[in-house]
C-alpha cells in the first residue's frame, strides 16, 4: 500500500505557483515563485547576492543577465528579506482594489508624507526598498510582493542602483531590466495602467553614474514600452535639471540622489494629471 505524503497547504502553494515570466536564465534557486518561502529558499536567499547571480550555478560570468533575472536583495543576513516580508504583510492587509501601487527603490519608499500631502485620498500601497535593482524588484513581484492586490494604476521607478553595475552589465541590460519589470507587472495586472518613470538624474554631468543614467533612459526608447496602450512613460529629466544639465539643488537632498520635499512636489505635479483619469475624481 502506498502512503501519500501531503505537503502543508502553504508549502504546496509556494512550490507549485506558476512562474510569472519565461526569464532568459534559470538559476539554482530552489523556489522560483510563491510565498511563504520554504526553508531551502530562505537558506538560498540569505547568501550574499553575488553568490546567486545568473551563471554562478555553472561557474560562468554572465553580467548581461543580472538585471533581467530575479534575485533577492541582500543587506547581510536576512535584513533585506525582513523588509520584503513587512511589505508582504502590508499587501496581505490591503487585499483587493486599491488606487495606486508604487514600485521601486529608496526614491519610491521615501515618498512618505509627501505622497499623503499630494494624494491624500488615494488608497496606495508602496513597496519600495532602498538599494533595490531591477532584479530585486522582479524577485519580490514573484514572491508574494503584490499577490492579491488589484491596482488601478502602478507607478514604477527603478534602475538607479543598477548604475553601480553598468560597467559590467552594459547599458542595454539595465534598460531591459526595467522592461522586464514592466512585463512582470503587466502579466500580473492586465487591467492596470502602468506609469514608468525614467530614472532621475543623480550626481553631476560628466560623472559615469550621471552619464549612464542618461544612456539607460535613452536605451528605453527603442524598447517601445508605450506600444502597450496601458503603459505611459514619464520623463522627468528636464524638471530636475538646469539648462546646463546640472541638478536643481532645491529638489534633491545633499547626496544629489534622493529627493527633497520640493522634489517630491515636482514629481507629484507631473504624476497628478496622469493619475487623475485612472483613479477617478479623487
Amino acid at each position: 500500500m502506498k502512503i501519500l505524503h501531503i505537503l502543508p497547504l502553504a508549502t504546496a502553494l509556494a512550490a507549485f505557483t506558476a512562474q510569472a515570466l519565461d526569464y532568459p536564465h534559470a538559476t539554482a534557486e530552489p523556489q522560483k515563485t510563491g510565498w511563504p518561502l520554504t526553508a531551502e529558499e530562505k537558506a538560498y536567499v540569505t547568501k550574499a547576492e553575488h553568490k546567486r547571480r545568473p551563471g554562478r550555478e555553472s561557474n560562468k560570468h554572465l553580467p548581461q543577465l543580472w538585471p533581467v533575472v530575479p534575485s533577492a536583495g541582500y543587506f547581510g543576513g536576512d535584513a533585506w528579506l525582513k523588509l520584503h516580508e513587512a511589505h508582504v504583510q502590508t499587501v496581505q492587509a490591503s487585499q483587493g482594489a486599491i488606487d495606486v501601487l508604487l514600485v521601486g527603490d529608496s526614491i519610491t519608499i521615501q515618498w512618505g508624507d509627501s505622497w499623503k500631502k499630494h494624494f491624500p485620498a488615494l488608497k496606495t500601497v508602496n513597496i519600495g526598498i532602498g538599494g533595490d535593482k531591477t532584479q530585486n524588484v522582479l524577485w519580490r513581484l514573484d514572491h508574494g510582493g503584490v499577490a492579491g492586490l488589484q491596482p488601478k494604476a502602478i507607478v514604477l521607478m527603478i534602475g538607479n542602483n543598477n548604475m553601480f553595475f553598468t560597467p559590467e552589465t552594459g547599458i542595454e541590460a539595465a534598460a531591459k531590466g526595467i522592461e522586464m519589470c514592466v512585463k512582470n507587472l503587466r502579466e500580473k495586472f492586465p487591467a492596470a495602467a502602468i506609469i514608468v518613470a525614467k530614472i532621475l538624474p543623480a550626481n553631476a554631468p560628466g560623472t559615469r553614474f550621471y552619464e549612464d543614467i542618461q544612456k539607460t533612459n535613452t536605451a528605453l526608447d527603442p524598447l517601445k514600452l508605450e506600444s502597450d496602450p496601458k503603459v505611459k512613460v514619464l520623463d522627468l529629466w528636464s524638471d530636475f535639471t538646469n539648462p546646463d544639465g546640472t541638478l536643481k539643488p532645491a529638489l534633491f537632498t545633499p547626496d544629489n540622489v534622493h529627493l527633497s520635499p520640493a522634489g517630491y512636489g515636482v514629481y507629484a505635479a507631473r504624476l497628478q494629471p496622469m493619475l487623475a483619469p485612472l483613479v477617478g475624481s479623487r
